[in-house]
């Protein structure tokens, strides 16, 4: 079995966590979202507010923070983090 999280649950998991870093609420709330896409799979999804920067790592299910000057602040495990659902294989 693989494990599925949806984009929507680490959308929020994201701005959540930018809001604890310190961006105010309106600046969290307009959240830029791009996809990476590698021959043709979706393999990250990249998430920008004020000065910083996420991105998910999807194949690993990881998720890093950055700030500025690109900097790396904190790593989340989706995988402990998130109640990922079971789907089949």
């Amino acid at each position: 079995m693989r494990l599925h999280m949806h984009a929507a649950d680490v959308r929020q998991l994201v701005v959540r966590y930018f809001l604890d870093m310190g961006i105010d609420a309106v600046e969290a709330a307009e959240v830029e979202e791009n996809i990476r896409i590698d021959r043709g799979r979706c393999v990250a999804r990249c998430y920008r507010a004020s000065e910083m920067f996420a991105m998910w790592l999807i194949d690993v299910g990881v998720l890093q923070f950055y700030d500025a000057g690109g900097e790396m602040l904190q790593t989340v495990n989706l995988f402990t983090e998130l109640q990922p659902q079971r789907v089949a294989a």
